[in-house]
């Protein structure tokens, strides 16, 4: 009996409206008898696992009768809507109250149902899953389990057993060896956030969680939006007057040629600017080098892939009308001449029209032609879905584009040379990487949810910063394809670069599965040197994920950069927040890195008491004062991609720091229930006493305790505001709808927001 996805959390006006809705839906759900059973109930409910589904059957089923009534369901739900904390504490603790026949029970009503014993032959019996009025250390770990695996946790039988009694040791305060539901409520009282979740009216336990409400005033009307998007909006405006001056002039210069002529012209101009300023925004080396001077503050260097797709999409559309302007032209010519027709107009050369040798028309069209190419070739349905090869000689035509249009306007020449011969010049210096010798991969790792990690020899003068990116070719995968891939190992790491790469497309899931194949056999290899033995015995040292498949079968490969991405700007903020989403965290992984050795090599250490302290690590190059890093997975297994790295990392931090720790470290599971969810209530409470017992998360085994659900974004940077350590800064890498909500907090906040973007 779920509402409708979108409802929001009621009112007590609201409960009665629900109630009146639940009435209606139940004559939907309920068979000839007008009662709902377990199989129908599980439906209506959809819940992972049934353990739940069948406590709260049994709890609505208040005469035992194996079926829900309307009447039943309504009184059960009214006592959970509008009774008191008591009741809803009851109501957990009948859930979690097991009878230890439950099962047996339960397996004789389904047989006595099946069959078709009358409802009334049943009622009076002891209810199948009654509780005893109390919960045992038996009872308590089939109900954790469940927990378990309701929020797909994966944890061995041991463990288990030591969440069971780390929470009934904590609940049974008279020691008389089971738990009653008063020791329950004090014990919950030690949890404020569970308690205020249960004064939320109950019935929302029985439907999905509230949308976040949208601001009724559009984003982009608002203050924080232009102020944290001045300089991209500074640059489009400055982009569309120059566009529109361009074409003003050339247009009033042609005026006397006639109305489509003028229109041609202008957009001609406009054309001129645009196809060079294509070259412009792919310049990558140039930009990486811009990033490091003033000019990274004022324009909006991170968006130029961007604003890259935008021109593209100005220049087809100023080419339409350019030629459908021109051909309007030649029609109303060819009707005032009378001797030729519009197709000779459009398709022979004709001195004094334009171009090289009058061919302005014919270079006319197959520019248009390459141009719409281009871009129906270049959308991320084609991109996305396995025809990357398609994207990539199509867009090679660009090398045509130009041809034509050197030939096609008599100016572009002009205005494509400085930016063409710095074109060149990238492609030169790229293709002298690329002559100069394939790189060794030196280990592939294969990690949880097809994630493959490269091990690959850092050429001699190969030199780059936290959060760079390199184009990789890989001949045995594809070998015209490059695909970029963060840089994942930090820069201080001389003698080996990383890269985790996730499969999600063709060319990732083949790279994959290549090397997943058994290796065929072959000559005995060339002995490894002393020192590359050394690197491999280090590099696997800082690896070290659990379930780890390590691969003998070397590749060849090429890179081709390094590339600058905003989180370079990282080391210049002082408040940074760096969020990752799954593998989202790769750019992370090398800034984080690289924080380590600096504070490694800060850290002091008193020769009399051997007490150990960090200099402050602000210098020239890094003006940190606080890092929070937000790592989200939606399961455990993706926390196994960098956990070495991050207890590392605790562990460099094991003392407390004058004014804080410099990083903190909060980790999010998604698929995980929190504790507003009562089938989660028992289980996060377990968590939270075995985690302050041991010191460490039951999860991931890091010291930060894994939180269950998604951030509530408000609450994370409320909190990070009132820290107060500076100017905040946020980079966030991950799918693009988050990045679309955290932006939308960052303006509420007043935080800028960098995103990753290749």
């Amino acid at each position: 009996l779920r509402p409708p996805a979108g409802a929001r959390t009621m009112s007590a006006a609201e409960d009665a409206e629900w109630l009146r809705w639940v009435t209606k839906q139940f004559g939907s759900i309920a068979g000839e008898d007008k009662e709902i059973d377990l199989e129908e109930f599980k439906t209506a409910l959809q819940v992972k696992e049934s353990f739940f589904a069948e406590r709260f059957f049994v709890l609505f089923d208040s005469d035992g009768s194996g079926t829900i009534s309307l009447e039943e369901l309504l009184k059960a739900l009214s006592l959970l809507v509008h009774g008191n904390e008591t009741d809803k504490l009851r109501f957990l603790f009948q859930v979690y109250d097991v009878d230890g026949k439950m099962i047996k029970n339960r397996l004789i009503w389904g047989v006595l149902r099946r069959i078709g014993v009358p409802a009334l032959s049943r009622r009076g019996a002891r209810s199948p899953c009654a509780g005893s009025g109390s919960i045992d250390p038996d009872e308590l770990r089939v109900v954790l389990r469940w927990c378990l695996r309701e929020s797909a946790i994966a944890l061995p039988e041991e463990r288990l057993g030591d969440l069971t009694l780390a929470l009934f040791e904590a609940a049974d305060k008279d020691h008389s060896g089971s738990i009653t539901f008063e020791e329950l409520r004090e014990e919950l009282e030690g949890f404020p956030e569970v308690m205020e979740n249960l004064t939320i009216s109950a019935a929302s336990w029985l439907k999905p969680p509230p949308p976040t409400e949208r601001s009724r005033r559009p984003r982009y009307l608002t203050r924080a939006y232009w102020h944290n998007h001045r300089s991209k909006l500074a640059f489009l405006g400055g982009y569309a007057s120059l566009n529109l001056l361009l074409f003003a002039l050339a247009a009033l210069r042609h005026a006397s040629l006639g109305g489509w002529v003028a229109v041609a012209r202008g957009c001609g101009q406009c054309l001129n600017f645009n196809c060079a300023f294509l070259a412009v925004l792919m310049l990558r080396r140039c930009l990486t080098w811009l990033r490091a001077t003033p000019i990274a503050e004022v324009v909006p260097l991170d968006q130029h892939v961007v604003f890259h797709q935008l021109v593209g999409y100005v220049v087809l559309a100023l080419a339409t009308v350019h030629t459908g302007a021109h051909v309007a032209n030649f029609s109303r010519l060819a009707r005032q001449d009378g001797r030729h027709g519009l197709a000779e107009y459009l398709l022979s050369a004709r001195p004094g029209v334009g171009g090289l040798g009058g061919t302005a028309s014919q270079t006319g069209l197959a520019l248009q032609g390459l141009l719409a190419a281009m871009l129906a070739f270049a959308s991320p349905c084609v991109r996305r879905s396995g025809h990357f090869e398609v994207f990539y000689w199509t867009h090679l035509s660009y090398i045509s584009v130009w041809t034509l249009l050197i030939l096609h306007g008599p100016h572009f020449w002009k205005w494509f040379v400085v930016p063409g011969c710095l074109f060149v010049l990238e492609k030169v210096v790229g293709l002298a990487w690329r002559r100069a010798g394939g790189l060794r991969i030196v280990e592939v790792n294969l990690l949880p949810s097809k994630v493959t990690h490269l091990v690959i020899e850092r050429p001699q003068f190969f030199h780059y910063k936290p959060g760079d990116y390199v184009y990789l070719n890989i001949p045995a995968i594809a070998t015209y394809e490059w695909h970029p891939f963060t840089i994942s190992s930090a820069p201080e790491q001389q003698e080996t670069l990383w890269l985790h790469i996730r499969s999600l497309g063709q060319w990732t899931n083949k790279l994959y599965e290549y090397f997943q194949q058994p290796e065929p056999p072959s000559p005995e290899p060339k002995p490894l040197s002393r020192s590359l033995r050394e690197k491999r015995r280090r590099c696997w040292a800082q690896v070290g994920a659990a379930g780890s498949l390590p691969i003998s079968r070397l590749s060849q490969c090429y890179i081709d950069g390094p590339y600058g991405t905003p989180t370079r700007r990282i080391f210049t903020s002082e408040h940074a927040v760096l969020i990752g989403a799954g593998i989202g965290i790769t750019p992370f992984a090398s800034i984080l890195q690289s924080i380590m050795y600096r504070y490694r090599r800060r850290k002091q250490s008193c020769p009399s008491c051997h007490h150990s302290w960090c200099e402050d690590l602000r210098d020239e190059e890094m003006t940190l004062r606080k890092v929070d890093f937000i790592w989200i997975n939606r399961d455990q297994k993706h926390f196994e991609w960098f956990v070495s790295l991050l207890t590392k990392l605790e562990m460099e931090q094991a003392e407390q720091e004058p004014g804080g720790r410099f990083l903190e470290m909060h980790m999010y599971m998604t698929s995980a229930l929190g504790k507003n969810d009562m089938k989660a209530i028992g289980l996060q409470m377990a968590l939270d006493l075995l985690a302050a017992k041991e010191q460490r998360d039951s999860i991931t085994g890091l010291r930060t305790r894994t939180q269950p659900g998604r951030p509530d974004w408000s609450k994370v940077f409320q909190k990070v505001a009132e820290e107060k350590r500076g100017k905040v800064q946020v980079f966030f890498c991950g799918s693009p709808a988050l990045a679309k909500v955290i932006r939308a907090h960052c303006e509420r906040f007043g935080f800028r927001f960098f995103k990753e973007n290749f």
